[in-house]
């Protein structure tokens, strides 16, 4: 995965430090977290369909 730093920082600053977590919110909801943007949702979304899940409605 090539998610950035500061976006893996800040998602592990909010609690998020595994894929199934991020199943529970939106990519609107992602982007409002600092380091978090569109570059990253579209990994963030990758990562998830591969292991079959996606991001919360």
């Amino acid at each position: 995965m090539s998610l950035g730093k500061v976006a893996r920082r800040e998602l592990a600053a909010n609690g998020i430090t595994r894929f199934d977590q991020l199943t529970s919110l939106s990519a609107s909801d992602l982007l409002q977290i600092h380091g978090v943007g569109p570059k990253a949702i579209r990994i963030l979304g990758e990562e998830l369909e591969a292991r079959g899940l996606g991001f919360a409605a």
